[in-house]
Protein backbone atom coordinates (compact mmCIF):
# COMPACT_ATOMS: atom_id res chain seq x y z
CA UNK A 1 0.00 0.00 0.00
CA UNK A 2 1.78 3.64 -1.19
CA UNK A 3 2.05 6.04 1.53
CA UNK A 4 0.35 9.62 0.75
CA UNK A 5 3.66 11.49 1.45
CA UNK A 6 2.01 14.74 -0.17
CA UNK A 7 -0.35 14.67 2.24
CA UNK A 8 1.17 14.02 4.90
CA UNK A 9 3.69 17.34 4.18
CA UNK A 10 1.25 19.46 3.02
CA UNK A 11 -0.78 18.85 6.97
CA UNK A 12 2.85 18.81 8.22
CA UNK A 13 3.86 22.24 6.84
CA UNK A 14 0.84 23.99 7.39
CA UNK A 15 1.25 23.16 11.25
CA UNK A 16 4.85 24.08 11.14
CA UNK A 17 4.21 27.23 9.85
CA UNK A 18 1.32 28.08 12.44
CA UNK A 19 4.60 28.24 14.35
CA UNK A 20 6.06 30.50 12.51
CA UNK A 21 3.34 33.24 12.29
CA UNK A 22 3.04 32.68 16.65
CA UNK A 23 6.92 32.65 16.94
CA UNK A 24 6.91 35.06 20.34
CA UNK A 25 4.55 33.01 22.27
CA UNK A 26 6.04 29.69 21.04
CA UNK A 27 9.71 30.22 21.49
CA UNK A 28 9.96 33.55 23.39
CA UNK A 29 7.63 32.78 26.10
CA UNK A 30 9.06 29.62 27.12
CA UNK A 31 12.58 30.98 27.41
CA UNK A 32 11.21 33.62 29.68
CA UNK A 33 9.18 31.49 31.86
CA UNK A 34 12.24 29.12 32.24
CA UNK A 35 14.24 32.64 33.34
CA UNK A 36 11.47 33.23 35.78
CA UNK A 37 11.68 29.44 37.32
CA UNK A 38 15.63 29.78 37.69
CA UNK A 39 15.32 33.00 39.74
CA UNK A 40 11.84 31.92 41.80
CA UNK A 41 12.95 28.12 42.39
CA UNK A 42 16.70 28.00 41.63
CA UNK A 43 17.00 31.47 43.59
CA UNK A 44 14.59 31.51 46.90
CA UNK A 45 14.43 28.01 47.41
CA UNK A 46 17.71 27.15 45.74
CA UNK A 47 19.12 28.99 49.19
CA UNK A 48 18.06 27.03 51.16
CA UNK A 49 18.01 23.35 49.59
CA UNK A 50 22.00 23.16 48.08
CA UNK A 51 21.69 19.70 46.76
CA UNK A 52 18.97 17.02 45.92
CA UNK A 53 20.87 13.33 45.87
CA UNK A 54 23.78 14.79 45.29
CA UNK A 55 23.09 17.54 42.41
CA UNK A 56 22.95 21.12 43.03
CA UNK A 57 19.12 22.23 43.43
CA UNK A 58 19.75 24.26 40.12
CA UNK A 59 20.79 21.63 38.16
CA UNK A 60 18.56 19.08 39.90
CA UNK A 61 15.27 20.76 38.83
CA UNK A 62 16.06 21.53 35.10
CA UNK A 63 14.84 17.98 33.85
CA UNK A 64 11.63 18.82 35.69
CA UNK A 65 11.31 22.57 33.56
CA UNK A 66 11.84 20.89 30.29
CA UNK A 67 9.17 17.84 31.24
CA UNK A 68 6.80 20.45 32.32
CA UNK A 69 6.97 22.53 28.86
CA UNK A 70 7.21 19.06 26.78
CA UNK A 71 3.89 17.71 28.22
CA UNK A 72 1.90 21.37 27.89
CA UNK A 73 3.17 22.12 24.71
CA UNK A 74 2.95 18.83 23.01
CA UNK A 75 -0.89 18.55 24.37
CA UNK A 76 -1.56 22.15 22.89
CA UNK A 77 -0.25 21.74 19.78
CA UNK A 78 -1.92 18.72 19.13
CA UNK A 79 -5.19 19.72 20.21
CA UNK A 80 -5.39 23.37 18.60
CA UNK A 81 -3.76 21.30 15.80
CA UNK A 82 -7.07 19.23 14.66
CA UNK A 83 -9.54 21.09 16.89
CA UNK A 84 -8.87 23.98 14.70
CA UNK A 85 -10.06 22.02 11.53
CA UNK A 86 -13.12 21.19 13.80
CA UNK A 87 -13.59 24.73 14.49
CA UNK A 88 -13.53 26.30 11.10
CA UNK A 89 -15.75 22.99 9.37
CA UNK A 90 -12.88 21.99 7.35
CA UNK A 91 -12.31 19.00 9.06
CA UNK A 92 -14.78 17.37 6.41
CA UNK A 93 -12.02 17.77 4.09
CA UNK A 94 -9.42 16.23 6.31
CA UNK A 95 -11.68 12.82 6.14
CA UNK A 96 -12.68 13.17 2.62
CA UNK A 97 -9.18 13.25 1.55
CA UNK A 98 -7.64 10.20 0.28
CA UNK A 99 -5.11 9.85 3.57
CA UNK A 100 -5.37 6.82 5.78
CA UNK A 101 -5.97 7.87 9.31
CA UNK A 102 -2.49 6.33 10.15
CA UNK A 103 -1.02 9.36 7.97
CA UNK A 104 -3.39 11.87 9.06
CA UNK A 105 -2.71 11.36 12.73
CA UNK A 106 1.48 11.22 11.85
CA UNK A 107 1.21 14.36 10.21
CA UNK A 108 -0.54 16.20 12.93
CA UNK A 109 1.39 14.22 15.75
CA UNK A 110 4.13 14.73 13.80
CA UNK A 111 4.20 18.22 13.88
CA UNK A 112 3.34 18.78 17.34
CA UNK A 113 5.91 16.66 18.55
CA UNK A 114 8.60 18.17 16.68
CA UNK A 115 7.87 21.99 17.48
CA UNK A 116 7.56 20.71 21.54
CA UNK A 117 11.24 18.91 20.97
CA UNK A 118 12.16 22.02 19.43
CA UNK A 119 11.05 24.07 22.47
CA UNK A 120 12.44 21.56 24.99
CA UNK A 121 15.83 22.01 23.57
CA UNK A 122 15.58 25.57 23.66
CA UNK A 123 15.04 25.26 27.12
CA UNK A 124 17.42 22.92 27.95
CA UNK A 125 20.18 25.01 26.09
CA UNK A 126 18.85 28.39 28.28
CA UNK A 127 19.05 26.30 31.26
CA UNK A 128 22.64 26.14 30.70
CA UNK A 129 23.32 30.00 31.36
CA UNK A 130 21.59 29.75 34.80
CA UNK A 131 23.80 25.99 35.95
CA UNK A 132 25.57 23.50 35.43
CA UNK A 133 23.66 20.49 33.22
CA UNK A 134 25.00 17.55 33.00
CA UNK A 135 23.64 14.41 30.79
CA UNK A 136 25.03 11.39 32.02
CA UNK A 137 22.70 9.28 29.34
CA UNK A 138 22.38 11.46 26.04
CA UNK A 139 20.55 8.14 24.19
CA UNK A 140 17.71 7.56 26.70
CA UNK A 141 17.69 11.58 27.48
CA UNK A 142 17.28 11.71 23.75
CA UNK A 143 14.73 8.39 23.62
CA UNK A 144 12.41 10.19 26.68
CA UNK A 145 12.26 13.15 25.18
CA UNK A 146 11.04 11.95 21.57
CA UNK A 147 8.55 9.11 23.33
CA UNK A 148 6.84 11.57 26.01
CA UNK A 149 6.65 14.44 22.88
CA UNK A 150 4.75 11.77 20.87
CA UNK A 151 2.83 10.18 23.62
CA UNK A 152 1.40 13.58 24.85
CA UNK A 153 0.76 14.51 21.45
CA UNK A 154 -1.08 11.87 20.93
CA UNK A 155 -3.62 12.51 24.27
CA UNK A 156 -3.47 16.58 22.88
CA UNK A 157 -5.17 14.73 19.31
CA UNK A 158 -7.71 13.13 21.47
CA UNK A 159 -8.17 15.96 23.43
CA UNK A 160 -9.05 18.11 20.36
CA UNK A 161 -10.72 15.75 19.11
CA UNK A 162 -13.01 15.54 22.19
CA UNK A 163 -13.22 19.13 23.15
CA UNK A 164 -15.83 21.30 21.46
CA UNK A 165 -14.50 24.69 22.73
CA UNK A 166 -12.27 26.45 23.34
CA UNK A 167 -12.79 26.26 26.82
CA UNK A 168 -13.13 22.83 26.87
CA UNK A 169 -9.80 22.73 24.87
CA UNK A 170 -7.27 24.59 27.61
CA UNK A 171 -9.10 22.46 30.94
CA UNK A 172 -6.80 19.29 30.62
CA UNK A 173 -3.65 21.80 29.96
CA UNK A 174 -4.21 23.75 32.77
CA UNK A 175 -6.30 22.10 35.59
CA UNK A 176 -5.20 18.46 34.95
CA UNK A 177 -1.57 17.89 33.56
CA UNK A 178 0.37 21.49 34.88
CA UNK A 179 -0.77 20.81 38.52
CA UNK A 180 0.13 17.04 37.89
CA UNK A 181 3.41 17.81 36.74
CA UNK A 182 4.14 20.11 39.74
CA UNK A 183 3.50 17.79 42.45
CA UNK A 184 5.06 15.01 40.03
CA UNK A 185 8.42 15.97 41.48
CA UNK A 186 9.61 18.55 38.47
CA UNK A 187 11.13 20.68 41.52
CA UNK A 188 11.46 18.36 44.01
CA UNK A 189 12.60 14.53 44.74
CA UNK A 190 9.45 12.78 46.20
CA UNK A 191 11.66 11.06 48.63
CA UNK A 192 12.01 14.27 50.50
CA UNK A 193 7.81 14.04 51.40
CA UNK A 194 6.89 12.43 54.79
CA UNK A 195 4.26 9.14 54.59
CA UNK A 196 1.70 8.59 53.32
CA UNK A 197 2.04 11.69 50.79
CA UNK A 198 5.49 9.55 49.18
CA UNK A 199 3.05 6.69 48.77
CA UNK A 200 0.27 8.88 47.31
CA UNK A 201 3.01 10.04 44.64
CA UNK A 202 3.44 7.08 43.15
CA UNK A 203 -0.15 7.15 42.00
CA UNK A 204 0.74 10.16 39.57
CA UNK A 205 1.86 9.32 36.37
CA UNK A 206 3.85 12.33 35.81
CA UNK A 207 6.32 10.87 38.63
CA UNK A 208 7.20 8.43 36.06
CA UNK A 209 8.38 10.92 33.33
CA UNK A 210 10.33 12.96 34.99
CA UNK A 211 12.10 10.53 37.24
CA UNK A 212 12.91 8.38 33.72
CA UNK A 213 13.77 12.16 32.35
CA UNK A 214 15.84 13.04 35.44
CA UNK A 215 17.69 9.63 35.63
CA UNK A 216 18.82 10.59 31.99
CA UNK A 217 20.74 13.32 32.95
CA UNK A 218 22.09 12.70 36.21
CA UNK A 219 21.36 8.90 36.86
CA UNK A 220 19.05 9.45 39.97
CA UNK A 221 15.24 9.05 40.21
CA UNK A 222 12.27 8.75 42.53
CA UNK A 223 11.61 5.34 40.61
CA UNK A 224 13.31 3.08 38.08
CA UNK A 225 14.32 3.74 34.67
CA UNK A 226 12.11 0.39 33.36
CA UNK A 227 8.89 1.53 35.20
CA UNK A 228 8.80 5.30 33.47
CA UNK A 229 9.78 3.60 30.26
CA UNK A 230 6.85 0.87 30.71
CA UNK A 231 3.94 3.57 31.77
CA UNK A 232 4.73 6.05 29.22
CA UNK A 233 5.05 2.95 26.33
CA UNK A 234 1.63 1.93 28.01
CA UNK A 235 0.22 5.15 27.60
CA UNK A 236 0.93 5.42 24.31
CA UNK A 237 -0.51 2.34 23.68
CA UNK A 238 -4.06 3.15 25.22
CA UNK A 239 -3.67 6.71 23.12
CA UNK A 240 -3.03 4.63 19.58
CA UNK A 241 -6.27 2.01 20.85
CA UNK A 242 -8.52 4.96 21.31
CA UNK A 243 -7.69 7.21 18.37
CA UNK A 244 -8.39 3.74 16.15
CA UNK A 245 -11.61 3.61 17.90
CA UNK A 246 -12.43 7.31 16.92
CA UNK A 247 -11.29 7.41 13.16
CA UNK A 248 -13.46 3.69 13.18
CA UNK A 249 -17.01 5.75 14.71
CA UNK A 250 -16.58 8.72 13.80
CA UNK A 251 -16.99 10.16 17.22
CA UNK A 252 -16.94 14.05 17.17
CA UNK A 253 -15.43 13.81 13.94
CA UNK A 254 -18.58 13.13 11.97
CA UNK A 255 -22.45 14.95 12.81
Amino acid sequence: MSVNGFGMRAIYKTEMARTLRTVWQSIATPVITTALYFVVFGGAIGSRIQHVGGVHYGAFIVPGLIMLTLLTQSISNASIGIYFPKFTGTIFEILSAPMSTVETVAAYVGAAATKSVGIGLIILVTATFFTDVQILHPFWMVAFLLLTSVTFSLFGFIIGIWAKSFEQLAIIPSLVVTPLTFLGGAFYSIDMLPQPWRTLSLFNPVVYLVSGFRWSFYGIGDVGVVASLGFTTAFMAACLILLAFIFRTGWRLKP
